[in-house]
């Protein structure tokens, strides 16, 4: 652990905005009944239940299970039948006994909630239970909401609900997601910063979140894939090849948007060590393929080969590095030819010619996390880019993405090769699709081909507020300047 860096990180530590939210009760239950209170809107804090009894002096604790829900399908999840991998402490609910009545009971731990669900479980024949109030304390370091911005009305509830997104994700860390995993992840953290730029502008909050990486990367100078705040700071044990090389671009988006050198001439050569470390996953500068789960990213599919996409998210990452190093006034030249004999490498690895697109693995798998990549990290031009994700969005066998993550990504490529108006409609098909669907906050995963698609083993666990799905307001603002605020 890195001391100086991690008291640069706590000077940086935010204040949190708290705001009260109540729901009047009076409903009345008996064994086995339950009532729902919908807030009307999603909010992430502290709730606290009034109790009281009705009928003679009660003469057992009540005995109450109280579920709280991000939407209100998660209402009809029998949360008893979720075996999936991720584990069951993420799930909101907790089972209360109340000794006394009447009694406030106020919850330690913090929700991520719309609905709040309460159902007896057991009283006693002489008295049934009485919810008097249902409050929530809210908690963001959000600034002030801010005006939404979108050329009609579906623009504009696309913007308010990633601007809500981003704001419930601002906690003291860019969180991932408030109800799981609430903590600091590297891939999150990049997209986040880009919609902060343009919106909240809580600059100070992306430079906590740097040094805290910083401060918590390992003797050997790797940084890693998500950080613990609670109780102490502590690096995750595992790492991503793709999300420590993402530490370099967000880097440079921090400086490009604060001019802020200290911080750059802090971190720099931890940017430049996770080049270093990640070359030696390379063979005669291929990436060497990996079996291990959760190797690289790019996107929540078990089915998708992520060695062409790596060396792609490399390319990314040394690109941005190089114009990092000369805007501060600093020599490129290795990482230049080192760049160059990696784009030529992976043209030779990995196009496919005669398809006009990159594959990957032994299997040539096609799909648009690696195609995607390789046009962010402009290995062509951008006339090729541009056809090349024609000819992407023709194949039918390509994998497509199944995350707001990998959409961003998807979006942002389109954008770089010139095709805006393909860029605006994605934004409105993919992410105007879960406000169809009821959509309040934006989600950790989205496959309309699929809406109940789920990589963890069932969808009682899913965030259905998570940072990564963010960025429509920061294309927004960014690239259709004409509909700004």
């Amino acid at each position: 652990m890195n001391p100086e860096f991690l008291k640069k990180a706590e000077q940086a530590k935010p204040i949190l905005t708290v705001r009260t939210h109540t729901k009047k009760g009076g409903q009345v239950l008996a064994e086995t009944s339950r009532a729902v209170f919908d807030f009307g809107t999603h909010l992430v804090g502290y709730p606290k239940i009034d109790f009281s009894a009705v009928g003679a002096h009660y003469d057992a604790p009540a005995l109450i299970r109280v579920r709280f829900c991000e939407t209100a399908q998660e209402l009809d999840e029998d949360t008893f039948l979720y075996h999936g991998w991720i584990s069951k402490g993420w799930l909101q609910e907790e089972i209360v006994r109340l000794d006394e009545l009447p009694c406030a009971y106020t919850f330690r731990r913090r929700f991520a909630v719309r609905y709040v669900q309460v159902e007896v479980i057991a009283t006693s024949p002489k008295y049934r239970l009485r919810i008097d109030r249902v409050g929530i304390r809210s908690v963001t370091s959000a600034p002030e909401p801010i005006a939404v911005c979108g050329k009609d009305e579906t623009e504009r509830a696309i913007d308010r609900v990633a601007l809500k997104t981003l704001s419930e994700c601002m906690q003291y860390e860019f969180e991932d997601g408030p109800k799981r995993d609430m903590r600091l992840w590297l891939g999150d953290l990049r997209l986040q910063a880009l919609a902060n730029y343009q919106t909240y502008r809580h600059n100070d909050l992306v430079k906590r979140c740097l040094y805290l990486f910083a401060a918590t990367a390992d003797a050997e100078g790797h940084i890693s894939q998500c950080v613990f705040t609670r109780p102490d700071v502590a690096p995750d044990d595992a790492s991503m090849f793709d999300y420590s090389l993402l530490f370099i671009p967000t880097l440079y988006d921090y400086f490009t948007e604060t001019g802020d050198r200290q911080t750059v001439d802090d971190l720099l050569p931890l940017a430049e060590k996770q080049i270093e470390i990640a070359k030696e996953r390379f063979t005669d500068d291929v990436i060497e393929d990996c079996d291990r789960l959760g190797w690289c990213f790019l996107d929540w599919s078990l089915a998708l080969n992520k060695q062409a996409g790596a060396q792609a998210v490399y390319l990314y990452a040394q690109k941005t590095l190089i114009r990092l190093l000369k805007e501060c006034g600093k020599d490129a030249s290795a990482y230049e030819s080192d760049a160059a004999r990696k784009s030529a490498k992976a043209v030779e690895a990995f196009y496919d010619r005669e398809r006009g697109l990159f594959v990957s693995g032994k299997e040539r798998q096609i799909s648009y996390a690696a195609n995607v990549w390789y046009v962010l990290a402009e290995v062509f031009g951008k006339d090729d880019n541009a056809a090349l994700l024609d000819r992407l969005q023709a194949c039918d066998e390509a994998i497509r993405p199944v995350t707001p993550y990998m959409m961003h990504h998807y979006v942002q490529a389109l954008l770089n090769s010139g095709e805006a108006e393909k860029a605006r409609s994605v934004i409105r098909d993919y992410w105007g699709g879960m406000i169809e669907r009821g959509a309040d906050t934006f989600w950790e995963l989205f496959n309309p081909d699929d809406p109940d698609e789920s990589p963890y083993g069932g969808k009682a666990v899913h965030s259905f507020c998570h940072a990564w799905s963010c960025t429509p307001s920061y294309f927004f603002r960014k690239y259709f300047v004409e509909e700004k605020p």
